[in-house]
């Protein structure tokens, strides 16, 4: 999905003073966090080891969802309302279970009575809140600590709304600064603190592929298993597998290094508590121009998931209701077809 980058001018003023201090504790912190991370890598039984057993989904037709991002346009002019999104998921495309956008909510952050309201409203349309994805928070993989305990911290109340509203997750981005190395430690130490938060609200934290490090399935599931815990997980996208550009989107063939979104989304799957099902344009049958939804649905079946398929439309050559219609039918027409 496409997003802004916010450059905070204050933060960046402190990193200049604070430079030749942060780096002592950077070379510090990235030491300590390459030992743990080596002892974590000793054989042993991991957390993860008969949560996800590789069977095929029991599924006879797909839980389907609808992510929030899949009307943005509307919601950006002013024609709907976000407040009203869980009946508009209902009433006008059959769907029965939502995954909120933290943008079109940030007045209401730390609004309980809001979320409150919000829950009643999708209780009483009878959909189900699923997770809300988070954007613009701080970098969770930023080496500098104080830097990378703020962005943590500025996701507390994003866990909060959630739990509220009976979500079982919130949706987080992976950036980082910094070589490889230092990105896996502060990663392995931002995303490791916000999990130990979430699991205390019974929350989950999970990662989207969103361009750039975000989109090396090998090595983001590298830091999964090394934070080893069991409320850290993945949302894996059909779409977002450029290794350029953050967010990561490969609409209309845009990017030029990509990572193969199969095979990512066959490395996220068995640490997946949703997924998301990126869509940009069809073809007179239906079917999605960019991704082999086939190919894409049966590995997603033989993971053994049983989650929801999120709906993602983020297509700019049709309307977005269009997009959504067909989505959602192309989802139900493929799984209807697997063995």
């Amino acid at each position: 999905m496409a997003k802004l980058a916010i450059v905070l001018s204050g933060k960046t003023k402190y990193f200049v003073v604070q430079r030749a201090c942060a780096m002592k504790k950077r070379r510090t912190f990235i030491k300590k966090a390459t030992l743990g991370a080596a002892a974590l890598s000793i054989p042993s039984k991991s957390l993860f080891g008969n949560l996800f057993p590789k069977t095929n989904s029991t599924m006879a037709q797909p839980k389907i969802s609808l992510a929030q991002w899949s009307l943005h346009r509307a919601l950006e002019q002013g024609v709907i309302n976000a407040a009203d999104f869980a009946g508009i998921a209902k009433n006008t495309y059959g769907i029965d279970a939502v995954e909120y956008v933290n943008q079109f909510y940030t007045d209401h952050a730390t609004d309980e009575p809001f979320w409150l309201s919000l829950k009643k409203r999708a209780d009483d349309e009878g959909v189900n809140s699923l997770l809300i994805m988070v954007d613009n928070e701080g970098d969770l993989g930023n080496p500098i600590d104080l830097e990378r305990k703020t962005a943590v911290e500025n996701h507390y109340k994003w866990v909060n709304a959630a739990k509220i509203l009976g979500c079982h997750s919130i949706r987080v981005n992976a950036f980082g600064q910094g070589n490889r190395p230092e990105t896996r430690a502060a990663l392995i130490s931002g995303l490791g603190m916000l999990a130990e938060y979430g699991a205390n609200a019974n929350i989950n934290v999970i990662i989207e592929n969103h361009g750039l490090h975000t989109s090396d399935a090998p090595f983001m599931v590298e830091i999964i298993k090394a934070v080893n815990n069991p409320f850290l997980g993945t949302l894996p996208d059909f779409g977002n597998w450029c290794l350029d550009t953050q967010w990561g989107s490969t609409q209309d063939h845009r990017c030029s290094n990509v990572f193969d979104r199969y095979q990512g989304v066959s490395d996220f799957l068995p640490f997946a508590k949703g997924v998301s099902a990126k869509s940009y344009a069809f073809d007179e049958t239906g079917n999605e121009t960019i991704i082999d939804y086939p190919k894409m649905l049966r590995l997603v079946k033989d993971s053994g998931f049983d989650g929801h398929i999120g709906i993602e439309f983020e297509g700019e050559h049709m309307g977005e209701p269009e997009g959504i219609r067909a989505t959602k039918a192309l989802i139900e027409k493929v799984w209807s077809n697997l063995d």
